[in-house]
């Protein structure tokens, strides 16, 4: 019973997010089994991610920037980037800017999840320790991936010139992102809390903008009588 409440407060968060973020696509809903799908192969890449990071800590050793920029950020994010553009950006269901933002947050939370069940399993886990990691790594992956998903949609329905920009800032911007967030929780060892929660209180604004910015792009959006005169 104790290891069924622990694995339910572990998975929560990220299932509760990824509702919320299903939840905001207001007009033309994914199919839920895209969703989900995108969601385990979150899980998925999880193994091959340990893999690489094993790899690379044996070979550059696991200093600071180093560990932050490129074993866990530099990893983590080429690897979700890399299963969204193969598998959802041609894909036909990806048919509006914020699809993007559902998808790279889908595959996001599915590693999330399965890292905190992890944490949860083989680290003494409270429900202290549990709603903190709720707060800052799975939340910060979903911001990650809203990053990374509203480049990706911006590039989907550019040209080609500005499709490539976005196509490199829709990884470059969640890398660096996700590098700053472990490089404080690693080196900033008092008061860290000082800088991490200002920090994700700025990316909450930020994604929440990204994602009212994306859903206002949608070609079925009803456009209204005032809309129309103002154009």
């Amino acid at each position: 019973m104790l290891l069924f409440s622990v694995l339910s407060a572990a998975i929560a968060p990220g299932v509760s997010l990824l509702t919320y973020l299903y939840l905001k696509d207001k007009y033309d809903a994914e199919p839920i089994h895209m969703v989900v799908r995108m969601f385990v192969l979150g899980i998925l890449v999880v193994i091959p991610i340990m893999v690489i990071q094993r790899g690379l800590e044996l070979w550059i050793g696991n200093e600071a920037v180093v560990f932050s920029f490129i074993q866990s950020a530099g990893v983590e994010e080429f690897m979700k980037w890399f299963v969204l553009y193969h598998v959802i950006y041609n894909h036909t269901e990806f048919d509006e800017p914020y699809d993007g933002i559902l998808y790279a947050a889908s595959i996001s939370l599915g590693f999330a999840t399965l890292e905190n069940v992890l944490y949860a399993i083989y680290s003494p886990a409270t429900f202290g320790t549990l709603l903190m990691r709720a707060l800052l790594p799975v939340s910060g992956h979903a911001l990650f991936g809203i990053m990374m998903g509203y480049y990706l949609g911006k590039a989907k329905f550019a040209n080609e010139r500005e499709s490539k920009f976005f196509l490199t800032v829709s990884f470059a911007l969640p890398l660096f992102l996700h590098g700053i967030y472990d490089w404080i929780i690693i080196s900033v060892r008092t008061h860290f809390m000082w800088f991490i929660v200002p920090f994700m209180a700025a990316l909450w604004i930020w994604g929440l903008h990204k994602m009212n910015h994306a859903s206002s792009r949608s070609p079925f959006r009803l456009v209204t009588k005032d809309e129309r005169v103002k154009l």
